[in-house]
């Protein structure tokens, strides 16, 4: 390797490091709060189910009353990404303490998406029935949608996902 291709392979890895360590530090990029106006499902309710006020109000308390339960655990799944990203870039793989991390990931997983599932049920009865309806078509959508996708990306089709109707 040639002394000036060696140097702009290390100042390509120091910048590469560089970002990684800067994103490492500014800590987890999430929206203002789970739950809140940002949040995906709060646009979903709003726009696709047509909800009254009365109902906005009591799915804001369900977000606001389970922000305590859902907040720790994704702390925990960023920190465990950091642990994990750390463990990829420290030039010492170790593949027990990888797999010992993964285990924990997988643990947060399910602990997350029991929230998530509780917290959609809360919401599902606050909804009438013509709400509850299109709540299903929708998600039937979605889903529709999300096994085209993978469908073509087993075929070796790359690109966006077809837009939501």
């Amino acid at each position: 390797m040639t002394a000036r291709r060696l140097k702009i392979t290390l100042a390509v890895v120091a910048i590469l490091v560089t970002g990684i360590a800067v994103a490492v530090a500014q800590g987890p990029m999430y929206h203002v709060g789970f739950g809140g106006p940002e949040h995906h499902m709060w646009g979903f309710l709003t726009k696709q189910l047509d909800l009254t006020e009365a109902q906005h109000t009591q799915v804001k308390d369900i977000f606001a009353k389970e922000k305590s339960s859902i907040g720790p655990l994704m702390m925990q799944k960023e920190q465990l990404h950091q642990q994990l990203m750390q463990e990829a870039i420290s030039g010492t793989f170790n593949p027990t303490k990888v797999q010992a991390l993964a285990a924990q990931q997988g643990q947060l997983e399910a602990a997350l998406a029991v929230e998530h599932a509780k917290i959609a049920s809360q919401i599902y009865n606050v909804l009438t029935a013509d709400q509850k309806t299109k709540a299903q078509q929708v998600l039937q959508q979605h889903q529709q949608r999300m096994e085209e996708h993978m469908k073509r990306m087993q075929q070796g089709e790359q690109g966006p996902l077809p837009p939501e109707e």
